[in-house]
């Protein structure tokens, strides 16, 4: 082998042993910070809503305003109308979505618009909402050419539920509840109905009626479950179609076209009486002169004198015959 070759060979392993040893070296990597660690604490309990305010309300209800309109009345049947709904209500359904109680229809949608309001904030909004007026849509008028109900038209099935229940079914009448002209009754939380569409009426009764909502645990919904339990499937379509057409203004048109009766004229009044002249009483410088000049009344047939007042009975006369008392000529 030749001595270039050796080299060569002698260089290379060098080379290799000179990176192994570097390779050896370790370079300290400088301490990191301290992590500051702090002790664990709940948080702070959410303060309790009191009453909404709407105009802030109306501030956190933009948001809304993409699938419910901007005053609460949706374009969208998909999306239900909320415009004169009851604070209290959208309070509470905020929360159920909020806390995954409600997970029925568009729930999914609701829960991170929910999950952003503090109970505060829903009310607000349900404040701001309750002041819209509701809009309302136009009853199904089909007449109906077969079954139980044929020749009625479709919205009067639901009319007549609605209004007087079936008390051979233990179907109580809607308007108990919801009113007459379904505005509800913010009290108790039932919910505005009138106006709303009808396909979101429909699938909310055939949820209860079903029982497939999250919601088995609340008083309301085992109300409407028992009730929508015994409701057909026409019946429910019925009342959904009547309700989007039901709204106030009908019953104040009904009003306004009803005929105003003319008030009955007042009686006359009778003339006040000619006032009776008071006799005068003061007399002349002269004894049982009056001041008039007439002659003073002689003695009666008894020999007494009259009474020196005209208009004055005397103390003998009867109490009937003071009416007779003569006037002053």
């Amino acid at each position: 082998m030749s001595h270039a070759r050796v080299l060569g060979i002698g260089l290379a392993a060098l080379a290799a042993a000179a990176v192994a040893y570097a390779q050896t070296e370790v370079t300290p990597i400088p301490d990191a910070a301290p992590v500051e660690t702090a002790p664990l604490e709940p948080a702070a309990p959410e303060a309790p809503a009191t009453w909404g305010d709407p105009q802030n309300g109306q501030a956190l209800a933009a948001t809304c305003a993409a699938c419910h309109g901007v005053d609460g009345n949706s374009q969208l049947d998909m999306y239900p109308r909320i415009a004169g709904q009851s604070e209290i209500y959208i309070a509470e359904q905020i929360a159920r979505f909020k806390s995954g109680e409600r997970s029925d229809g568009m729930a999914a949608i609701m829960k991170p618009f929910a999950d952003m309001l503090s109970a505060q904030d829903a009310r607000d909004v349900g404040a701001w909402f309750a002041t819209q007026t509701s809009g309302a849509g136009v009853a199904d008028d089909t007449v109906i050419a077969s079954g139980p109900y044929e020749g009625m038209r479709f919205y009067e099935v639901g009319e007549q539920l609605y209004r007087s229940g079936d008390p051979a079914r233990g179907i109580p009448a809607c308007m108990a509840c919801h009113g007459p002209a379904g505005t509800g009754n913010p009290g108790p939380a039932y919910p505005h109905v009138g106006g709303q569409h009808a396909s979101y009426t429909q699938q909310r009764l055939e949820i209860f009626r079903n029982g497939t909502g999250a919601e088995r645990d609340n008083d309301l919904f085992q109300i409407m479950a028992n009730i929508a339990s015994r409701l057909t499937e026409e019946e429910i379509g019925a009342l959904a179609s009547y309700m989007e057409g039901l709204h106030p203004a009908a019953d104040d048109k009904v009003a306004a076209e009803a005929p105003v009766q003319a008030a009955a004229p007042a009686a006359p009044v009778a003339p006040d009486a000619d006032p009776v002249a008071e006799p005068s009483t003061v007399e002349s410088p002269a004894d049982g002169v009056p001041a008039d000049g007439a002659a003073a009344p002689d003695a009666d047939a008894s020999g007494e004198a009259a009474p020196a007042e005209a208009g004055e009975p005397a103390e003998d006369v009867p109490a009937e015959a003071e009416a007779g008392t003569a006037e002053l000529g």
